[in-house]
């Protein structure tokens, strides 16, 4: 539980674009087969097998493989050295995904945080991102995530596999949640058109 408290402290109030700090580095990037093996991780298998699959190079996320089934899975990096697999249904596949891959094109061009957070800003106001248009699940259910638990420090730790839910402009007032002591979930980048929540599973 502890472990959830930091978590959701550090990010309850995140910037909603998934960007490191200006003149931060860029995540690591991985033999191919390792990283896909490694987004997979994050899905059911019986998901996993048929999803489409995102890989990160130099210039961003390109596509490793189709699937067929509207699942899509990638390793997400909310900091160069985080480590989170996902995998998003149909739903957010054509919503949350976008912006993700385009944070990360952004980011490989050597963009701060404040240009990418602007971008993001005036995609959604523009229309170019949407919020998620009906409930949805994003699985992850890997047991190699690694998140943020401070973003002043960029404090690194581990995280259990878990579940997130599509909960657009959601806040954890809304849940009830006031303290997240005793949380047993919590809204993620809260009050935002691609908020989520967040359920711990065993």
């Amino acid at each position: 539980m502890g472990l959830l408290i930091a978590f959701a402290a550090a990010c309850g109030a995140a910037a909603y674009a998934q960007s490191p700090a200006p003149k931060a580095s860029l995540p690591p990037l991985l033999p191919r087969e390792k990283e896909i093996a490694l987004a997979l991780s994050a899905a059911p298998p019986e998901l996993g097998k048929n999803a489409t699959v995102y890989v990160l190079e130099e210039k961003g996320y390109v596509k490793a493989r189709d699937g067929n089934n509207g699942f899509a899975c990638l390793v997400s990096h909310d900091a160069p050295e985080s480590v989170e697999p996902e995998c998003y249904d149909a739903e957010g596949a054509e919503t949350h995904l976008p912006r993700v891959l385009r944070v990360a094109e952004l980011r490989a061009q050597g963009k701060t945080r404040a240009q990418i957070d602007a971008e993001v800003a005036e995609g959604f106001a523009s229309g170019k991102f949407r919020a998620p248009r009906r409930p949805g699940i994003v699985y992850m259910l890997s047991t190699a995530n690694k998140v943020v638990a401070d973003e002043a420090t960029g404090r690194i730790v581990s995280f259990p596999p878990h579940l997130m839910f599509y909960a657009p402009y959601l806040t954890n007032a809304d849940i009830g949640v006031t303290s997240f002591r005793d949380a047993k979930v919590f809204i993620l980048r809260e009050g935002t058109p691609h908020a989520l929540m967040i359920v711990p599973v065993p």
